[in-house]
C-alpha cells in the first residue's frame, strides 16, 4: 500500500526539514523539495497536502523565489507559513508591502476558532513572528482568520479551494499550539491516517544503503556520539563486514571519552564491526596552533578528520564510500541550500574542496536529534547509549574560546566533567536537550588562600530542545549551579570564575562557536 505523504516547498527558510519533522510526529511521512518542482512531478508524488516555507525574500522582488500559480488549481489543500503564505496572497489577488512595524519573536495573535486550522486553539495564542513584509490586503475570495495589533492578516483561508495561510511559524516550540494547528492542517484538512513511523525510515533507509553499496567497501566515520553511533549500526545492518569504522581521538573528546567509545564499538563491545581507533592528537593540536577565528578552526579539524580517513582507508584498500552521522540542523546551519550560513559543521561546511572517496553517505541527514533517537532504539540501540549527551565532532574545539591548547582541553575537560557529574547527581540530565561546560578565553583576578591569583572564566550552558533548531536555557536550581561553581573552582587548576550562559536560541546558538 502507497504511503501516505505530504511534501514541504522549500522557499530558503531556515524551518524546512523542520516542518517536515512536525508532520512525521503526526505520524505521516513528510518530504522536502525545492519550490520549482514540476507539477508533473507533484501529481506522481500524489501527495495528501502541501506546505509553502518561509524564505528569505520578499514576494515583489526580482529575484524572488516563486512558484507557478497554477499550483492552486491542483486541489490540493496548501497551507502557506510565513513567506509561504505572503506568495499565497501575492499570486491570487491580495497585496503584499513592507509592514510599518516588524514582528520578530513571540506574539499574541487573536484567532477565529471556527477555521478548521484554528479548531481547539485558544481565541488568543502566543505564536513566533519574524517577517518585515506582511500581507496588507488577503485576495478577494480569502477570509481573516488570524490578526495580531499590528498585522491585519496574521492567518487566511479559502476552505473552499482547501487554501490556508499563516503569517507565523507553527513549526517551532515557541508557537505555543502550533502543533495543534499543523495537526489541524494533516489530519482535519488533508484527511491523513497517521499510519506512518520510524521503523519505515529504518527500513528503507537500510534498503537504499544496500542498494547504493552494492559489493563496495565504506568506511564509517565513527565518534561515538549518538548520530554518528546510529549511522554506523544502519549501515552495519546494511552492508555488515563491508563496513569498517574509524574512530579518530583527536584529542578534543570530553574527559575518558576515547576509552569509553571504545569498550563499546571496539573488539570486546557489543557490535560485529571492523574498528580501528587512531590516536591523533598531537596532530591536531599543532594544526589548531595559533587559531583563535571559529570558523577556521572548525574548518581545519573537518578537513583533518577527512585526511586521517583517506589514509585508513588507503591502509583497508579500495574504499568506496565514506559515511557520516550528519544531521538536518548540521546542514541548515553550515548554510548548505539558501539559508544563510551560522556555522560550518565539520562533516558539512567544513569538508574540504578534494575528498577522496567516490561518495559520502548521510542516512541521517534529514533527521533531528530526536527522531535520531527513535531510530537508534528502533535498530536495537541500548538506551544509555541513544541518549547520551550529544557531543559536537570538532569537540572541545569549539568550547574553548580562543587557541586551543592541550592546557586548555585538560581545563575544560576537567569542569565539563564535574559539572556533568553534578548535573547527574541532581537526576537532570534526562531533562536536558544538552549542557556542558566552555572554556572562556577571559581571565580575571580571584583571590584563593589569601593570594591574587589571575585565570580563566569557565562557562557552564544548559538548554531545553527537542529538535536542536531553537533552544531555551535551562533553569537549573542554584543550589547545583552553586555546587558545581564551587567544585570547578577548587578542583580544576587554571580556573577562578564560573559563569552561567542564560541565552536561548535564536539569538544565540547551543554550542560556543
Amino acid at each position: 500500500m502507497k504511503k501516505e505523504t505530504v511534501i514541504v516547498l522549500d522557499f530558503g527558510g531556515q524551518y524546512n526539514q523542520l516542518i517536515a519533522r512536525r508532520v512525521r510526529e503526526c505520524n505521516v511521512y513528510c518530504e522536502v523539495h525545492p519550490y520549482n518542482i514540476s507539477l508533473e512531478k507533484i501529481k506522481q508524488l500524489q501527495p495528501k497536502g502541501i506546505i509553502f516555507t518561509g524564505g528569505p525574500n520578499s514576494v515583489y522582488a526580482e529575484d524572488a523565489a516563486i512558484c507557478g500559480k497554477e499550483i492552486f488549481e491542483l486541489g490540493i489543500p496548501i497551507l502557506g507559513i510565513c513567506y509561504g503564505s505572503q506568495i499565497m496572497a501575492h499570486l491570487l489577488g491580495g497585496k503584499v508591502a513592507s509592514a510599518p512595524v516588524s514582528e520578530y519573536g513571540k506574539t499574541e495573535v487573536e484567532v477565529e476558532t471556527d477555521s478548521a486550522m484554528f479548531q481547539g486553539i485558544s481565541e488568543k495564542t502566543i505564536c513566533w513572528m519574524s517577517h518585515t513584509d506582511y500581507i496588507e490586503k488577503a485576495p478577494e475570495t480569502f477570509r481573516v482568520t488570524a490578526h495580531t495589533t499590528v498585522c491585519p492578516v496574521a492567518g487566511m483561508e479559502c476552505p473552499e479551494k482547501g487554501l490556508y495561510a499563516v503569517q507565523f511559524h507553527p513549526e517551532v516550540m515557541h508557537t505555543v499550539e502550533g502543533m495543534a494547528m499543523l495537526r489541524n492542517f494533516v489530519m482535519n484538512i488533508c484527511k491523513c491516517s497517521a499510519d506512518w513511523k520510524m521503523g519505515s525510515f529504518v527500513e528503507t533507509t537500510i534498503q537504499a544503503i544496500k542498494e547504493k553499496v552494492g559489493d563496495g567497501k565504506v568506511l564509517c566515520a565513527l565518534s561515538g556520539g549518538v548520530d554518528s553511533s546510529v549511522a554506523a549500526v544502519l549501515l552495519a545492518k546494511a552492508v555488515g563486514k563491508q563496513l569498517t569504522c574509524v574512530f579518530v581521538d583527536h584529542g578534543l573528546l570530553r574527559k575518558n571519552e576515547g576509552d569509553e567509545v571504545e569498550a563499546v564499538f571496539g573488539p570486546e563491545g557489543s557490535y560485529e564491526l571492523n574498528f580501528i581507533r587512531v590516536n591523533a592528537q598531537e596532530r591536531f593540536y599543532q594544526r589548531l596552533a595559533g587559531i583563535t577565528e571559529p570558523e577556521q578552526k572548525r574548518k581545519i579539524i573537518g578537513e583533518e578528520f577527512i585526511r586521517v580517513f583517506e589514509e585508513e582507508a588507503k591502509k583497508i584498500g579500495a574504499v568506496d564510500f565514506l559515511v557520516q552521522g550528519t544531521i538536518y540542523p548540521d546542514v541548515i546551519e553550515s548554510g548548505l541550500g539558501k539559508s544563510a550560513t551560522i556555522k560550518s559543521h565539520h562533516n558539512v561546511g567544513g569538508l574540504p574542496d578534494y575528498v577522496d572517496f567516490k561518495e559520502i553517505i548521510e542516512p541521517l541527514r534529514m533527521l533531528f536529534k530526536d527522531e535520531v533517537r527513535k531510530a537508534g532504539l528502533e535498530l536495537g540501540i541500548p538506551e544509555h547509549l541513544v541518549y547520551r549527551q550529544p557531543f559536537p565532532g570538532p569537540g572541545l574545539g569549539i568550547r574553548i574560546i580562543g587557541e586551543v591548547t592541550e592546557e586548555k582541553v585538560h581545563i575544560v575537560q576537567d569542569a565539563d566533567y564535574i559539572y556533568r557529574e553534578e548535573i547527574a547527581k541532581a537526576g537532570l540530565d534526562k531533562g536536558l536537550g544538552q549542557y556542558f561546560a566552555a572554556l572562556t578565553n577571559m581571565r580575571s583576578v580571584g583571590v584563593m588562600g589569601d593570594e591574587r591569583t589571575y585565570d580563566y572564566a569557565v562557562a557552564l550552558r544548559a538548554v531545553c530542545t527537542s529538535d536542536f533548531m531553537t533552544a531555551d536555557c535551562a533553569e537549573i536550581p542554584w543550589e547545583v549551579l552553586s555546587k558545581a561553581a564551587n567544585r570547578i573552582v577548587n578542583e580544576v587548576r587554571g580556573v577562578n570564575r564560573v559563569l552561567y550562559d542564560c541565552t536561548s536560541k535564536p539569538p544565540g546558538t547551543i554550542e560556543f562557536e
